[in-house]
This record gives C-alpha cells, structure tokens and sequence, in this order.
C-alpha cells in the first residue's frame, strides 16, 4: 500500500511546496502583465519554437530506435516513433516517467513480441542515455561558463563549478574509454551493465544532448531577445530545472521547473519567464498529449479488430 501511493505523494508534496515558492517569487506579477509577455512573442519566435519542440520528439524516437538496435530488435520506424512519442508526451505529464513511460512501452512492444526483459533492457538504455545527455551537456555548461552554478548555490564558487564540469565530462570520456577498449561489463549485485559498441555511444552522445536542446530551444526562443542571456545559458538553466522537475516525480514538473527558471533568470521580467514556459508546456506537453491520446485509441481499436 506505502510504495503504490509513495510517488503520487511526493509529487503533490513537489507541486504544493514549489507552488508557495513560486507565489512568493511572483506575487508582484499581474494577469495583465503575464498577457502582455505572451502576446509580445512574435509568430516568427513561435514558429521557431515549434520546430526546436519538433527536434526534441524527433531526438526521443532515437532514443528507442537506437536502444532497439543496440538488442538487435527490428521494428518498423513509424512504430517506433508512435511508441516514443507516445511515451514521452504522457509519461512528462504524468510524472514518475520511469515508471510510467515502463508501462506504455511494455503494452505497445508486447504486442511486437518483445518479451519483459528486453522491454525492461530497453527502458533502462533510454534512461541511461537521456542521462548520458544531460551529463555531458551540464559538464560542458558548467567548464565553460562556470558561473552558471551562481545563479542557483550562491555558496558555489565558479572554480568549484568547473571542477565539477570537469568531473562530469571525464565521467563520460570514462564511459567512452569502456566502450572502445570493449571492458568487462559493470556489476552491481544481480545486475550486468554492458558496454555498447562505440558507434552506439557515440549516437548515444548524439541523440541525447539533441533532445534536451531541442527542448531548451522552445524557451529560448520564447522568451524576449531584450535581457536575453543567450542560448547556453538558457541551455544550463534548463538542465538544473528539468532535471530538478523530472527528480520530483510531480506530473509535468508543475511549479519544480517554474521555481527554478524565474530564480535562474533574475535578469528578465518573471512575466516574461513564465510566458515563455507557458508556450513550453503547450508544444512539448499538452499539445503532445492530446495527440498521444488519439494514438492510443487508434492502438487498441487495432489491436482489438486483431483479436476479435
């Protein structure tokens, strides 16, 4: 009884604190000034939005494609994509990705003939490389802009802050050297975790900081070019927020990324901010939930003609 509703807790716990915090960052915001922001991003930064929230989905069906290669499964490409797509535009709302992003996988490849172990293989590859991603992408951040740690721990020094880009990027050459120098795999009590190939790491290190700047794009662009900090920074913020999002289990990350983005972004009106995350949540959240809907439906209308 604890573990089923444990998540669910922790997320509305995530959600009602950073919602206290995010009240008191934005009390001072009215209704209008949050319309005025979002009437002042142009269709031209909307466009471009649109297609950074585009390379982002794109970049996640990789993440399946390439673990399916990586277990030697071959899968149409379209039913990789819907799977994918699928996936992420619920499991993002949802919160608890992990798990519920398991789920989804685990009723659309089943009916591939894809047993337990492979889909949970295949989970467990998406996962690492979406971490792979934001490891490498927060080690480049932090070593060439170290004063990006700053805007979050005022106690981190920037020096502090480049070590620790620099650790973060030697952990991934660490896992490269492994890959290349085909190393016996890593045990961890029952668990044996092999090294891809090198081709498949270094798509790996492709596909991952892909989508997590595609992504950071649909921000970027939303926001206004006055005060505009420019994309990496934009891009490092982004990383602090939705990892710190995705780590409270709340569904969509909802107040987490908020929180974060407005204390991260001092420079620019907190109106501002928020409308930009506001077009966010649109075109990588609702927007791909609503269509995921209409995916699942048209799936099991298919699948029941096919049994009945």
């Amino acid at each position: 009884m604890f573990k089923k509703y444990a998540w669910p807790v922790v997320g509305l716990i995530a959600v009602a604190v950073s919602a206290w915090f995010l009240y008191r960052e934005l009390r001072g915001v009215s209704l209008d000034q949050l319309g005025d922001s979002f009437s002042a991003i142009s269709l031209h930064r909307w466009l471009l939005a649109g297609v950074a929230a585009l390379v982002a989905y794109i970049a996640l069906a990789g993440y399946d494609a390439l673990a399916l290669r990586h277990l030697r499964r071959k899968i149409s490409f379209l039913f990789i994509t819907l799977t994918s797509f699928t996936t992420y535009a619920i499991s993002h709302n949802l919160g608890a990705s992990v798990l519920s992003g398991s789920l989804i996988r685990y009723r659309a490849y089943s009916s591939k003939g894809m047993s337990a172990i492979e889909i949970g293989q295949l989970v467990a590859f998406c996962s690492f490389t979406f971490a792979l991603g934001t490891i490498l992408l927060s080690g480049i951040s932090l070593t060439f802009d170290p004063a990006l740690a700053g805007r979050f721990i005022d106690s981190l020094s920037p020096e502090m802050a480049r070590a620790i880009g620099i650790l973060l990027l030697l952990a991934v050459a660490a896992y490269v050297y492994g890959s290349w120098r085909g190393l016996r795999p890593l045990v961890l009590g029952p668990i044996k975790i092999f090294y891809p190939n090198l081709r498949t790491v270094l798509l790996q290190l492709v596909i991952g900081p892909l989508e997590l700047l595609g992504a950071a794009a649909i921000i970027y662009f939303a926001l206004p070019e006055a005060a505009n900090p420019g994309f990496f920074t934009v891009v490092g913020i982004f990383l602090m927020s939705f990892s710190a999002a995705l780590a409270s289990t709340a569904p969509g990350g909802l107040g987490v990324l908020e929180l974060l983005f407005v204390k991260g972004l001092p420079e620019i009106d907190p109106s501002d901010v928020l409308a930009a995350l506001i077009v966010f949540r649109l075109l990588y959240l609702l927007i791909p939930l609503a269509l995921s809907l209409v995916v699942v439906l048209v799936f099991e209308r298919n699948l029941l003609r096919r049994q009945s």
